[in-house]
């Protein structure tokens, strides 16, 4: 054998080894960011959890003078407003996607699909900022109005819609935040319509089957993990949305059940109370260890989306 020869086989044992090496150094090196993240926020919030306990995530006290401190308002708050979130987009995605696929001509589609991930491009708090001075005037003097006005007569329903009409508030954040998720769940579902089968999709129409019927009983069950993968997706990005929900949601330590009253999550209060914190302090403690409850509450979503997802391609 030559040395041309020989260099060449050495070079051809050597390349995928190196390949395989970098592959497992990368996944391993992700999986130690993860547990180190994890490791740093449950190691900084150690003294919130041994001095409140689980009482830190069941009470809604946050009172700095007394050293009082919890989770319970921001994870309420961050709940309902990023489930409002999901709500709100999760039609107005899935019709955008499936209009841009199988309604519009590819000439028109292309140009509201940009536009589309324009929208997912604007930062945060471009968003925060309109929603504060736009939508938040829109919301006091004509949505929370009305909206009072129709729903107050109703039983139970006259509880979700009391309240002084501010503007600001967890459904004024619930907005903000199908805004912003609306372009990447509609990036995810658009995807999914494009890569169902067109030989599907017109079999159905060469039976008889109108739009509906084949969007129903065609489309959707074959995008099903698609549109799962997406609200998922949106739905992390509203949990730890943080600068434009603290524009508009009034950023108060109060729980109610109105969606007109002033709240707080747990991304918002991090960030305004962050800077006011000593290193080392209770409060810090506390901030830190609400970091670590966030993470849990995405981690809860992600695990609940698989079951769903697992429950959805056993009926199939």
């Amino acid at each position: 054998m030559s040395l041309k020869q020989s260099a060449y086989q050495s070079e051809k044992k050597i390349i995928p080894y190196l390949f395989s090496s970098l592959m497992w150094c990368g996944g391993a090196l992700i999986l130690l960011i993860f547990l180190g993240l994890i490791f740093e926020l449950c190691w900084q919030g150690r003294q919130a959890f041994s001095a409140f306990g689980f009482h830190f995530i069941t009470s809604t006290t946050w009172n700095p003078g007394n050293q009082e401190f919890s989770a319970g308002t921001a994870l309420i708050g961050t709940l309902v407003s990023s489930f409002i979130g999901v709500i709100l987009a999760l039609p107005l995605s899935f019709g955008c996607a499936y209009c841009l696929n199988e309604l519009l001509p590819q000439r028109i589609a292309r140009y509201i699909t940009a536009a589309t991930q324009l929208l997912a491009a604007i930062p945060s708090i471009i968003l925060g900022m309109w929603g504060f001075f736009i939508l938040v005037p829109l919301m006091a003097h004509y949505v929370q109005p009305f909206l009072k006005h129709l729903f107050g007569p109703v039983p139970y329903l006259d509880l979700l819609f009391s309240g002084g009409t501010f503007g600001v508030g967890i459904l004024t954040a619930g907005l903000i935040l199908a805004i912003m998720i609306t372009p990447f769940i509609t990036a995810i579902m658009q995807e999914a319509f494009a890569n169902t089968p067109t030989m599907l999709k017109e079999s159905a129409y060469s039976l008889g089957a109108t739009k509906w019927e084949v969007m129903h009983q065609v489309i959707l069950p074959w995008v099903q993990k698609g549109v799962v993968g997406g609200v998922v997706l949106g739905w992390g990005r509203a949990l730890g949305e943080t600068m434009a929900v603290t524009f508009v949601i009034g950023n108060a330590h109060h729980v109610s059940w109105s969606l007109f009253m002033p709240t707080n999550t747990i991304a918002s209060l991090i960030a305004l109370e962050f800077s006011e914190s000593a290193a080392g302090s209770l409060k810090m403690s506390s901030l830190m260890a609400l970091g670590a409850v966030l993470m849990v509450i995405s981690f809860f979503v992600l695990f609940c989306s698989q079951l769903l997802l697992k429950q959805v391609l056993k009926s199939r």
